[in-house]
């Protein structure tokens, strides 16, 4: 075990108040938040049990770690939920000049799309 590794061993958690590992070092029942979405799973409201630590690039790096065990299933959208989504997505992408809705956001510094805008416009 190097120096670095050892900085960042402390599986009761005596040094950091929650037990630590360092990189790679984390044993099986434990994933981050990531990797639980990954798996189709989320913390659920559990308190964060360990973390991994590590040196980066400016200073140390802390990911955060729950237990797999404690964790719930991912909720999925309801069809009004989905609905609503999509409605919200179109409006982005509707012009509110011309009202014609285009394959791109509408960019908010503009308020209007690329046709409609007076300086795009101008430059065509």
């Amino acid at each position: 075990m190097t120096r670095i590794r050892a900085a960042y061993w402390d599986p009761e958690g005596d040094t950091f108040g929650i037990p630590t590992f360092w990189w790679r070092g984390a044993p099986a029942g434990y994933a981050t938040a990531r990797q639980l979405r990954a798996r189709g799973l989320r913390p659920g409201g559990q308190p964060v049990a360990a973390q991994v630590m590590w040196r980066g690039v400016g200073g140390e790096r802390v990911a955060y770690l729950y237990k797999v065990d404690q964790a719930a299933k991912k909720r999925t959208a309801t069809a009004a939920q989905l609905t609503a989504i999509g409605k919200a997505l179109a409006a982005r992408r509707t012009c509110r000049t011309c009202g014609v809705q285009r394959p791109y956001y509408i960019p908010r510094s503009l308020g209007e799309c690329l046709d409609c805008a007076p300086a795009m416009g101008a430059a065509r």
